[in-house]
């Protein structure tokens, strides 16, 4: 008879998640992770297969919690700039927290890539996601004359992605938030 899991493993996901963000992958062992979560070696490969699973699991959480939070922001902007300024503010702020730990995906991108595709898989749809929303507001604003149209939308949305991408690791060696929301004016001025 199957034993039934004794633990949420939604709440297991959300720790393991910020473990993984403050530490690294590499810097995590399972022991961390098992005692962190307060359940057997066992219990952890039963629900997630491996470390890996659950880091998996925990760039998920992330993608559906923070960054879709971010992707939100951006829709609930009065107008592209000031959207895009807040968002690319809050993403560095976030960064900076906690001595610059960064963002979860570049991490991932930095420390996992290559040899883990299926971890490529979720930074690469997470970034995709970005630049696609990123893109929409600027195609809309660009029709509007927010801003100056003489860029594919397209284009310039993954140039902004590039440059928050290199902000956040950034953050990692400064962790100074207003320092490098500075540098978001400059990155905006490409809407000029």
């Amino acid at each position: 008879m199957a034993r039934t899991r004794e633990f949420d493993t939604e709440a297991a996901v959300s720790r393991a998640m910020e473990l993984f963000w403050t530490r690294g992958y590499e810097a995590t062992t399972v022991r961390d992770l098992t005692q962190l979560l307060g359940i057997g070696q066992g219990s952890l490969y039963a629900a997630f297969g491996d470390k890996d699973g659950l880091y998996r699991a925990a760039l998920e959480h992330y993608r559906s919690t923070l960054a879709a939070a971010a992707l939100r922001s951006l829709e609930e902007g009065t107008d592209a700039r000031s959207a895009i300024r807040m968002m690319l503010a809050q993403r560095v702020r976030i960064a900076a927290e906690h001595e610059g730990r960064g963002c979860l995906a570049v991490n991932a991108a930095c420390e996992r890539l290559p040899e883990d595709s299926a971890t490529g898989r979720i930074v690469r749809d997470m970034q995709d996601a970005a630049r696609d929303a990123i893109a929409e507001v600027l195609r809309v604003a660009a029709e509007r004359g927010e801003i100056a149209a003489r860029h594919d939308p397209h284009t310039l949305a993954a140039f902004l992605v590039t440059f928050l991408n290199g902000l956040l690791v950034s953050a990692k060696i400064t962790p100074d938030a207003r320092a490098l929301e500075s540098l978001v004016e400059v990155a905006l001025a490409t809407l000029d």
